[in-house]
């Protein structure tokens, strides 16, 4: 595991809830994120959690062949003792900029507040039309969605996926895969994971929903895949899931130091429950398609 503590540090420029350093190694610049504050009463949690979440879902969608930041599992010698940390590359330069998509959003109706339902995000998409490619975007906003139900991402929110803008050129593509630090529930403790009953985990696999909305209310990611009511959804499933190698995201977890055994179990539960739930839906629509 990387050792990050000597590495040059810059001004942090990053957002976001949890304490961040700007660091460069092996030439390259890292927002290296440290684990999560607590934010639950009465929560005895390790402080690693949100590091390996943001480590594995990132590399689950690698391994989905989707792209995605490049990210480290590593330590920081920090207050005394050595943190769990995830070191995630910045993708941007001085000519490649992100821009998220809550900037396009506010950009777009300025009397109207987009929160994450799905209608509204749709319709400041096609309102950009002219400053995207609408399909790929789309495509790719879905597509991302199908690996987040995956992971069990519950905060893809509007700051947590945009486009990469190269100013030179005036080229915009869709932005390399970031900020998934909130998937595979970092809040519960390795005790917690290791005592799951049957139910419990079941509960889990079936009822993790995402910050994305619809008709107010935010949706159940099973649920959602297996009404296969949205075309758009269901079309980057079948793009989708012919990626998804189960036993390479195994074989990933498997070998990631420092994760206890339980969660290691864990987390292969839950992802191979819910990818049998994709499969399933996944074959109904090919069939269904092979029929018309």
């Amino acid at each position: 595991m990387v050792d990050f503590t000597a590495c040059k540090e810059q001004f942090n420029i990053y957002k976001g809830s949890e304490k961040k350093k700007t660091l460069i190694y092996n030439g390259k610049k890292y927002l290296v994120k440290f684990p999560d504050p607590i934010r639950q009463k009465n929560k005895n949690i390790s402080y690693i959690n949100n590091a390996f979440s943001e480590y594995i879902g990132s590399n689950i969608f690698r391994l989905c062949r989707m792209k995605v930041q490049n990210t480290i599992l590593g330590i920081y010698h920090y207050d005394g003792k050595d943190k769990i940390v995830c070191a995630c590359e910045d993708f941007t330069d001085l000519e490649n900029i992100l821009y998220e998509f809550e900037n396009l959003a506010l950009s777009a109706n300025p009397n109207k507040k987009i929160d994450t339902e799905i209608s509204d995000i749709m319709k400041v998409l096609e309102e950009n039309c002219n400053l995207i490619d609408l399909k790929d975007t789309k495509d790719k906003f879905w597509n991302t969605f199908i690996v987040d139900s995956l992971i069990g991402n519950t905060d893809r929110h509007n700051g947590n996926w945009g486009f990469l803008l190269n100013e030179e050129n005036n080229k915009v593509e869709f932005s390399p895969i970031y900020d998934c630090g909130s998937c595979l529930h970092p809040m519960l403790e390795d005790e917690e994971v290791k005592n799951l009953t049957d139910a419990e985990q079941k509960n889990i696999i079936l009822n993790t929903y995402s910050c994305l909305k619809e008709n107010g209310k935010k949706i159940n990611y099973m649920s959602y895949i297996k009404g296969q009511r949205n075309s758009a959804c269901n079309e980057a499933l079948k793009r989708v899931f012919p990626n998804i190698q189960i036993e390479e995201i195994h074989t990933f977890i498997e070998n990631i130091e420092y994760l206890s055994e339980e969660r290691k179990e864990f987390y292969k539960r839950i992802i191979s429950e819910r990818y049998k739930i994709l499969k399933e839906v996944y074959e109904n629509l090919k069939s269904n398609r092979s029929n018309n």
